[in-house]
């Protein structure tokens, strides 16, 4: 789907369909009125009818002149003069599939001129690019038979006044540039484990190097020896497919700027290592690299948008897989920090690759470190499958993300971190355990990363509830680019 900024007055329009927003059950907005008088009062005829039902994302068709306005499609937002952020959000959905159902290959979108709560104009445009972008997105690259059925409407115009033109057209854009780096962790999210390698992550990450002039660099087994990865290397020992560090840096901002850190959990496919996991729906283990796709998704959409920012992005890539060689439950290994590990769960891998990743980033001195991981379980009993799990010793940088996750519509939620929690780690034979026991099992995960993160301000993001959809619906959800991306722009934009 494809969106673009029109400034032309709404009884002009030449259109196959017009999407208008009804508040109060029956309160057309400006344009409305105004497309109403041009279609000879009936749009206001039908909503006399009491056709349209007040409940936000209710719609209702209304036939106009072929020559003008074909249709208009009548969109409710609820019964305030300034509706909530989910009612928009469901109105926008709920115009847009019905306007999908029609043999409409445009549209114009009037949805904007609602009243939303605390939002304004650009927030509501960048809103309708988002919900869009996720109704036209399809993964059938690996079927034999394709979607035959075309993506409807193909593009959507947003009308707005002339002088809101350009600050709608540069919305637009940034909106656009944060769906096509939501797409991209999607796809790679739902890309099998026999393609999605940790060789095909560092390849996706080259090409995007090449298409944004990103630096790129991708350390080997060897270069990891080298550096005594031993935490890292430790998750491959099972697998044929040989692990990959990507380090990916985009430099939009001044020379002397300290870069933003983020590193992705890219574990390619997850059966457990010895400590194998139950056959149900190991199948979603491919998505164990929803962290990793999630960091080059976000670079995706900072390097379009162009944002002034410096952002390191560190992938740890591996399989994690049962073998002769594989790594045992009570192995001890020496992790780049210098830290010993005893390793009495192989499925808690993920901490492992993070560890050494952590202490790499050092080298670049960054002003901040974002991990993002579908760590635990445990943070999907806590917290369900509509927000992330935060942990920061640091409370403006948790701050910084918790606003960022609202203002996106990719919301976290702050957990503790206290050292207590952390005792329950304690090894008889190392520095630590990398398992705590089952209470509190996504706090002591973070616990254990954060003994890696002491030299710079650090947060944690356990995506496991957010980062994939199960059932009819399966499939990745993107998520946290939205909630990334932004953060960045409020770390880009001067206070």
């Amino acid at each position: 789907m494809q969106f673009s900024i029109k400034s032309s007055a709404v009884e002009a329009l030449r259109t196959a369909c017009v999407l208008v927003p009804v508040s109060h059950g029956s309160n057309l907005s400006a344009s409305g009125k105004a497309l109403d008088e041009a279609m000879g009062g009936a749009l206001s005829a039908a909503l006399a009818r009491g056709d349209l039902q007040h409940k936000a994302g209710a719609t209702l068709l209304v036939y106009g002149d072929a020559r003008k306005a074909a249709r208009a499609v009548l969109v409710a937002t609820g019964d305030e003069a300034e509706c909530s952020e989910r009612a928009f959000t469901e109105a926008v959905r709920a115009g847009l599939r019905q306007t999908g159902a029609l043999a409409c290959d445009e549209a114009v979108s009037l949805l904007h001129e609602a009243g939303v709560k605390g939002k304004d104009l650009a927030w509501k445009l960048r809103q309708q690019v988002a919900v869009g972008r996720d109704l036209a997105y399809r993964f059938d690259r690996l079927k034999s038979r394709k979607e035959t059925q075309p993506v409807r409407p193909g593009r959507l115009h947003l009308l707005v006044a002339r002088a809101d033109s350009a600050p709608a057209q540069a919305a637009v854009a940034r909106a656009v540039a944060l769906a096509n780096g939501t797409d991209l962790a999607r796809d790679l999210g739902n890309l099998p484990g026999n393609i999605c390698t940790p060789a095909y992550l560092a390849e996706a990450a080259r090409k995007l190097g090449t298409e944004f002039k990103l630096k790129v660099q991708v350390l080997e087994r060897k270069q990891m020896e080298a550096l005594k990865m031993g935490s890292l290397l430790s998750v491959a020992r099972g697998s044929e497919e040989p692990p990959k560090l990507v380090v990916l840096q985009y430099n939009g901002g001044p020379a002397r700027q300290a870069p933003v850190a983020l590193i992705g959990k890219g574990i390619t496919f997850d059966t457990g290592g010895i400590s194998l996991k139950p056959a149900a729906e190991m199948d979603e283990m491919k998505f164990d690299m929803c962290g990793a796709a999630s960091v080059l998704g976000t670079l995706r959409a900072v390097a379009e948008m162009k944002l002034p920012i410096n952002v390191v992005g560190l992938i740890a890539a591996s399989e994690n897989m049962p073998s002769g060689k594989a790594t045992k439950p009570g192995d001890v290994v020496t992790s780049m920090s210098g830290q010993t590990i005893e390793i009495l769960n192989t499925d808690a891998e993920g901490r492992l690759v993070l560890a050494d990743a952590l202490t790499y980033a050092e080298r670049f001195k960054p002003q901040a470190v974002v991990d993002i991981a579908t760590l635990t379980g445990a943070c999907v009993i806590a917290l369900g499958n509509h927000r992330s799990g935060l942990f920061s010793p640091s409370d403006s940088l948790a701050d910084a993300l918790l606003t960022a996750g609202r203002e996106s519509g990719d919301p976290c939620w702050r957990m503790p971190l206290d050292e207590e929690y952390g005792e329950a780690l304690k090894s008889n034979f190392a520095d630590m355990a990398n398992v705590g026991g089952r209470a509190g099992g996504s706090i002591t995960a973070a616990c254990f990363l954060a003994r890696f993160a002491r030299q710079f301000d650090w947060a944690h993001l356990d995506i496991a509830g957010t980062a994939w959809r199960s059932g009819a619906q399966k499939g990745s959800s993107g998520r946290p680019v939205p909630l990334l991306t932004q953060f960045l722009i409020d770390r880009a934009t001067p206070a």
